[in-house]
């Protein structure tokens, strides 16, 4: 299996070759491109990047969790899936570690645990992905797409829930 990639650069070194392209010309000037669309994405990265670091450290989305806590066990929601919810548009990887964490308390095959892993598989990393895309893009108006796709993470999320609580039962 490691040998996947060497196989995969030599067979294109050696179509580039018989093609009569200049590799080395080639590589350099796709790593020019590579650099300057590095130029219009990073600034967008590394402002996300600050706001998902500080939202996850002042608290408020653990504050927001304790609050739609009571009204998600009111509805038959699992409250342990609040925060990765509350999450999960924001910070993929910060999900992962609540999802790895539910894992450990409640079981892999546990409602939650099943639950938590639909949610994980049918949401999407949404600032990240908007601030991204739009940024490369260069497009400042996001209102309605933010909505749509919160409200589609939203939706993912509770039909994870509906869809594995059919199945289970």
């Amino acid at each position: 299996m490691e040998a996947v990639i060497p196989v995969l650069v030599t067979a294109l070194c050696v179509y580039g070759i018989c093609r009569g392209v200049n590799l080395f010309d080639s590589f350099v000037e796709g790593a020019k491109e590579g650099i300057e669309t590095l130029r219009f994405i990073a600034p967008t990265m590394i402002a996300l990047l600050v706001a998902v670091g500080t939202l996850r450290a002042s608290g408020v989305l653990d504050r927001l969790a304790e609050l739609i806590r009571p009204f998600a066990e009111a509805i038959g929601f699992p409250a342990e899936l609040v925060p990765m919810g509350l999450l999960r548009p924001v910070s993929g990887s910060g999900a992962t570690a609540l999802m790895t964490n539910l894992f450990e308390r409640n079981g892999a095959d546990s409602f939650v645990g099943r639950c938590a892993s639909v949610v994980a598989g049918s949401t999407e990393t949404t600032f990240y992905a908007v601030s991204m895309y739009y940024g490369a893009a260069g497009i400042k108006k996001i209102r309605h797409t933010l909505f749509s796709a919160l409200l589609a993470d939203f939706t993912a999320i509770v039909i994870s829930v509906v869809t594995v609580g059919l199945l289970m039962s």
